[in-house]
């Protein structure tokens, strides 16, 4: 799967992942009303008003992008609905080629490990049956249990060809309380990327390995030195736009080849039209201001990277 996602990059000219984090208060009220008509004000409700406003995001943007990116946490904070509303999101993305980040975050060992990998990027044997439950290409990991953490995934990745991005430096403000913890007179984001890059050995596709790392954006001194460490992994850098991140910061992140990284935009993008320079667009046509947000984050960054 990390093969198709650097194919789709280059076709695409955009190291762009989208991620569909969806809060109601960004669904239009067109889109609300149609909703509340047909289930009531009710987490069904809610769930549909969601996966319709993902549905025109998608529409608008999915010829001009590789990847999206589903936050989880936003779909089941709507309960079970919301979870529907996750897989036919997630569904709808693959309908139309787009590789699919499933946002997650999980970490745990053994048993428990085996079962997230098997749920988002893994099948899973029933009987005579196999069945693929989520079916994200990707997904997001915690490494903080070490190997035994980490190991399941690793083993459905070998087996599935799938990938996930382990989180090696956040992009929040308060990630240093932690993970800028010196170890050896070593920041301990350092130890976790050597162990990346170690465990990325693994898992090889034709030019990058099928387990990437997160880095955010509002690090591009870090960025650096870690694109040092791990020159085989893709990078998936949350933090560009409405958390600060700027496209001037994006370079070091990536390869000379222009390649090993991927920038995301989540309601910089899918919320576009609430922002000053498209409101022209108005709420209607909410999904063409997300297709013009995009079309201007590919130009920022290529801006950077034809300098780079």
């Amino acid at each position: 799967m990390i093969n198709k996602l650097v194919k789709k990059i280059e076709e695409n000219k955009a190291p762009i992942v989208v991620g569909l984090d969806p809060m109601l208060s960004y669904v239009p009220e067109f889109l609300q009303k149609k909703a509340w008509e047909q289930y009531g004000e009710t987490l069904e409700g809610a769930a549909e008003a969601i996966w319709q406003y993902n549905k025109g995001i998608i529409d608008a943007i999915y010829d001009l992008v590789p990847a999206v990116k589903p936050q989880i946490a936003m779909y089941e904070q709507f309960g079970i609905p919301g979870l529907e509303a996750f897989k036919k999101t997630v569904d709808y993305c693959k309908e139309k080629d787009l590789v699919v980040i499933g946002d997650v975050k999980r970490g745990d060992i053994g048993s428990t490990s085996t079962a997230y990998a098997t749920a988002h990027i893994g099948k899973i044997k029933i009987g005579n049956n196999s069945y693929v439950p989520f079916a994200e290409d990707f997904m997001t990991v915690n490494p903080y249990f070490g190997i035994d953490g980490i190991k399941p995934y690793l083993d459905v990745c070998k087996e599935e060809k799938r990938g996930i991005f382990i989180l090696v430096k956040t992009s929040n403000p308060s990630s240093g309380e932690f993970q800028d913890q010196l170890v050896d007179g070593k920041p301990l984001y350092e130890l976790v990327a050597r162990k990346v890059a170690k465990w990325g050995e693994e898992c090889m596709g034709d030019s990058y390995s099928y387990v990437g790392c997160v880095i955010g954006a509002t690090y591009p001194e870090m960025g650096k030195a870690l694109r040092e460490i791990m020159p085989k992994q893709y990078i998936l850098v949350p933090g560009y736009g409405a958390q600060g991140g700027k496209a001037e910061d994006l370079a070091p992140y990536f390869n000379k080849d222009g390649l090993g990284a991927i920038i995301n935009s989540s309601r910089g993008i899918i919320a576009a039209y609430k922002k000053p320079e498209y409101a022209k667009y108005g709420e209607t046509s909410y999904a063409d201001a997300s297709r013009q947000a995009v079309i201007d984050m590919r130009e920022d960054i290529n801006r950077v990277l034809v300098s780079h």
